[in-house]
């Protein structure tokens, strides 16, 4: 029996993912559930985000489920004080999750929900493939004497692997987005990007983008895309403004691979505390995310296509939450997508 270290997290993380439980016993009866709290619940419970019995549970699990972390009541601009998000960076490092692979895909129904025009949208089908475990988020940092820094570092081995992963995930281009005009970190990635392609994925196109360039056209033509490899910020950045061309945060899963042990799996979204313990959190990025931890958690493909299709049939037939522009509720948007199950 498959066994889910499940992180429902803050805010609206719990709601959400009780509806991804929901979707995933109607179509893996036999998956089991290890739940732990993390980020502020964790803090509020604990003292920290995250306890060694937590981390170790999930290294033992066949799969991490996560909901969100974070919220005001947790922020802090204090140096070294104990943050909800260091859940969030403990478990990418130590359960060695480099790779965040973040499809992005604009559903039909979905279209005019984008602030984008319809005619730019239409069809674009891309994976932003973003490395999770170096660069500026776990660079030495420090303020102090009114100087603050973070140091930006990455080695070839780490951009190797993450470059790999964007190359075996396209089936004709992969374009990698870095700062080269600007930063020494970035024209090590070039370099090295460029010595992959030759070396190993030479019938794949490889295109090298400069990361402002990359944030315009993601917004002028999309279509362009079929998988961005980049580095740990921008991929971040980048990934947030691509989801609006889906119309919502909401709508997005995402999935964290790379190391020997489990996978994690959790929603685009945050905590959303503005509208936590309403009942109208969309769980669509949540469910996604089930169907993402049935496909590379579990190697289900047969159940994660289910999920998915009966997502898409759902919105189909006009289920809206109010991200949407709907009025449909938490568990309104689940019991549609239970129905096309």
């Amino acid at each position: 029996m498959p066994n889910i270290a499940l992180l429902p997290g803050d805010g609206i993380g719990p709601e959400v993912a009780t509806a991804a439980i929901e979707v995933l016993n109607a179509v893996a009866t036999d998956l089991t559930y290890d739940e732990h709290k993390v980020g502020g619940a964790g803090i509020d419970e604990y003292g920290v985000a995250m306890t060694d019995d937590t981390m170790a549970a999930c290294k033992a699990s066949d799969a991490v489920l996560l909901g969100a972390v974070g919220g005001p009541k947790w922020d802090t601009n204090e140096t070294g004080a104990v943050r909800a998000e260091d859940a969030l960076f403990g478990l990418r490092a130590g359960l060695g999750l480099y790779a965040n692979l973040r499809p992005i895909r604009p559903l039909p129904a979905l279209y005019d929900a984008s602030p984008l025009k319809r005619e730019l949208i239409e069809n674009v089908d891309m994976l932003i493939v973003r490395e999770l475990t170096g660069g500026l988020y776990y660079g030495e940092r420090g303020t102090k004497d009114g100087r603050a820094y973070d140091t930006l570092v990455y080695t070839v081995e780490e951009i190797e692997r993450i470059v790999r992963a964007g190359f075996r995930a396209a089936k004709s281009r992969v374009t990698s987005v870095d700062k080269a005009n600007v930063l020494d970190t970035s024209r090590l990635w070039r370099d090295v990007a460029t010595r992959i392609h030759a070396e190993e994925f030479p019938t794949i196109e490889l295109e090298h983008e400069l990361v402002d360039a990359a944030a315009m056209k993601l917004i002028s033509a999309p279509r362009h895309f079929e998988v961005i490899v980049t580095e740990n910020m921008f991929g971040d950045i980048l990934s947030d403004e691509a989801s609006m061309l889906t119309g919502s945060l909401g709508m997005l899963p995402t999935a964290s691979l790379g190391g020997d042990g489990p996978s994690m799996f959790e929603p685009v979204h945050g905590s959303a505390p503005d509208i936590t313990g309403q009942g109208i959190a969309n769980p669509i990025g949540m469910i996604l995310s089930g169907a993402l931890l049935l496909r590379h958690g579990l190697g289900r493909e047969a159940e994660a296509a289910a999920v998915e299709s009966a997502v898409d049939k759902a919105l189909d037939k006009g289920i809206r939450s109010r991200d949407l522009g709907g009025t449909a509720t938490t568990a309104e948007v689940t019991k549609a997508v239970l129905e096309e199950l």
